[in-house]
C-alpha cells in the first residue's frame, strides 16, 4: 500500500477516537480575553501538553510568559532531514451573545456531519490535526520522515503580546526548515488553497479641533472654520475617484504582482457578478488597472473606518462643531513598513492641514505583511498535498487579512511559512454556532500526512 492508503485507512479505522478526544480539547473554556477563565488556559494548556506526549513527542514543556503560557514539544531523530516547526493557537474567542447558539458552545456536537463547538474550526480542531499526524506517522512506520517542533500559545486571540518575545528568546530553540501552520481555510468548498502571503495592518486617528466650543452658526458660519469641513477636506485629499492613494510615497515600495501570479489568480475563475450579489451593491469599486482578487490580496488600502463630531441627534443644531475626527486603516503588503506609512500619513495630513484648526494624531498598533514567493518549493510541496487528497487544482492564494504573529515569525526566525488551513469562511469562527466540516477534517488529516513525506524529500 502507497502511505497515502495508509494514512486513510489508519485515520478511518481511528476516527471515532480521535473526535471524541477532540471533543474533550474542546469542552475547555480556554477564553483568553476574559480574566475568569485562567484556570481553563492552564487546563487547555496541561491537555495539550499530555496530547503531546502521547503521540511521542519530546522535550515537551508548559513556558510560562507575560500572559497565558505556551506549549512547546518536540522530536528530532530524523538526521539530515527538514525540521518543520508547527504553530497553532489553543485559545478561543468569548462565545457571547450565547442566545444565538443552537447548542451550548463549549458541548460538542456533530450535526448534518459538522462538528458545533467553539473553536471548532478556529483554531483547537486544526491544531488536533497537526497532533493526530504525528501519531499516525508513528503507529505506521515507527518514526517520522521528518524533524517536527510544535508551539502553541494562548494568546492569538488577544493578538499575541507575548509570543513575538518569546519567539525572540528560544530562536535557536524554535530553528527549523520551514514553519506550517493551519488556521486559515480553503479557497471555496473542495477547493484546497495554500495561502503563500497576508497584508499587514497600521492605522490612525485624525482628530480635529477648531474654536473653543460649539458656535452658533447664524453669529459665526462663514467666517469660522467648522471642524468637520476641514475633516471632510483631509479626508477626501488622501484617494482620487479611482480610488487611488494619494499620500505622496505609499506606493514606493510595493512588490510587484509576477505575472506568473496574476495568471494563477485569473484561473480562478472569480465570479465578480456573484460577490456584488452576496454584499448588496450593484458595481464594484477599486484601483483601475487590478482585478478584484489582486485588489484584495496584493495591493495596499486605506480606508476610513469611522467620522465623529457635530450634531447627529434628530432634528437639526445649527452649530459649527469645535470638533471632528476620524479612523484611519491601511492593509499593507510585502515591503511596506508600517511605521514608514504612518509617517506618510503624518506627513499627508500637515501638507493638507486647513486653516483655522488643530490637528492631534495617535497611532494604532501596526502589523507587517507577509509573503513566501509562490513558487518556494515548500509552498508547492504543499499544493501537491492538497491536490493527491481533494483531487481538483490547488489555489495558490494571499489573504486581504492580518495575522501579526506569522509576520513576526517571518521576521524574527527568518522561515518560509506554510500556511495549510482545512476550514471554510461559512464556519462562523468568532460567532455563534462556530463548526468545522467533518469532510475536511478527514481529508486534512490525509493531506497533513502526505505533506510530511513530501517534505522529507526535498532539499533544504
Amino acid at each position: 500500500m502507497s502511505h497515502l492508503a495508509n494514512l486513510d485507512a489508519y485515520f478511518a479505522e481511528n476516527r471515532d477516537k480521535h473526535l471524541t478526544e477532540l471533543n474533550d480539547f474542546l469542552r475547555i473554556q480556554s477564553i483568553s480575553s476574559l480574566s475568569e477563565h485562567k484556570q481553563h488556559m492552564q487546563m487547555a494548556a496541561s491537555w495539550l501538553a499530555a496530547a503531546m506526549k502521547r503521540v511521542n513527542l519530546e522535550n515537551i514543556s508548559i513556558d510560562e510568559t507575560g500572559g497565558h503560557p505556551v506549549v512547546y514539544g518536540d522530536w528530532l531523530h530524523a538526521p539530515g532531514k527538514p525540521t518543520i516547526l508547527f504553530y497553532g493557537h489553543y485559545d478561543v474567542q468569548p462565545v457571547d451573545p450565547l442566545h444565538l447558539w443552537e447548542t451550548p458552545p463549549f458541548e460538542p456536537q456533530v450535526r448534518d456531519n459538522k462538528l458545533f463547538a467553539r473553536g471548532a474550526s478556529d483554531d483547537k480542531g486544526q491544531v488536533f490535526m497537526h497532533l493526530k499526524t504525528i501519531e499516525a506517522l508513528f503507529a505506521l512506520d515507527g518514526t517520522l520522515p521528518v524533524n517536527v517542533k510544535f508551539i502553541i500559545e494562548g494568546e492569538e486571540e488577544i493578538g499575541s503580546p507575548n509570543l513575538p518575545p518569546y519567539v525572540e528568546k528560544n530562536k535557536e530553540k524554535l530553528a527549523a526548515d520551514l514553519i506550517l501552520i493551519s488556521d486559515t481555510g480553503l479557497y471555496a468548498p473542495g477547493k484546497p488553497a495554500v495561502c503563500y502571503g497576508l497584508r499587514g495592518l497600521t492605522g490612525i486617528q485624525i482628530d480635529v479641533r477648531g474654536a473653543k466650543g460649539d458656535l452658533h452658526s447664524g453669529l459665526y458660519g462663514g467666517g469660522v472654520q467648522n471642524a468637520i469641513h476641514a475633516l471632510a477636506d483631509i479626508l477626501a485629499s488622501f484617494r482620487d475617484e479611482h480610488g487611488t492613494i494619494q499620500v505622496e510615497g505609499f506606493y514606493d515600495n510595493v512588490l510587484p504582482l509576477s505575472e506568473e501570479e496574476r495568471q494563477a489568480y485569473r484561473d480562478l475563475n472569480f465570479d465578480e457578478e456573484a460577490l456584488k450579489e452576496e454584499v448588496g451593491v450593484n458595481e464594484l469599486f477599486g484601483e483601475a488597472g487590478y482585478s478584484y482578487l489582486e485588489q484584495i490580496w496584493a495591493r495596499p488600502t486605506l480606508e476610513v473606518n469611522g467620522v465623529f463630531g457635530g450634531f447627529s441627534g434628530e432634528g437639526i443644531k445649527t452649530v459649527l462643531p469645535a470638533e471632528a475626527g476620524a479612523k484611519i486603516t491601511c492593509r499593507l503588503v510585502p515591503n511596506q513598513d508600517p511605521g514608514e506609512i504612518v509617517a506618510l500619513l503624518k506627513a499627508h495630513v500637515e501638507m493638507h492641514k486647513p486653516a483655522g484648526v488643530d490637528i492631534t494624531i495617535s497611532e494604532f498598533d501596526k502589523g507587517a505583511p507577509f509573503i513566501t514567493p509562490f513558487d518556494n518549493p515548500v509552498i508547492q510541496a504543499a499544493g501537491r498535498s492538497y491536490e493527491r487528497v481533494y483531487d481538483v487544482p490547488t489555489a495558490y492564494i494571499r489573504g486581504g487579512g492580518s495575522i501579526p504573529i506569522v509576520a513576526a515569525f517571518d521576521q524574527i526566525l527568518d522561515l518560509p511559512v506554510v500556511l495549510m488551513g482545512f476550514g471554510l469562511s461559512s464556519e462562523n469562527f468568532h460567532a455563534p454556532n462556530e463548526h468545522f466540516h467533518l469532510e475536511n477534517f478527514d481529508k486534512g488529516l490525509r493531506v497533513l500526512g502526505d505533506y510530511l513525506y513530501e517534505v522529507a524529500a526535498l532539499k533544504l
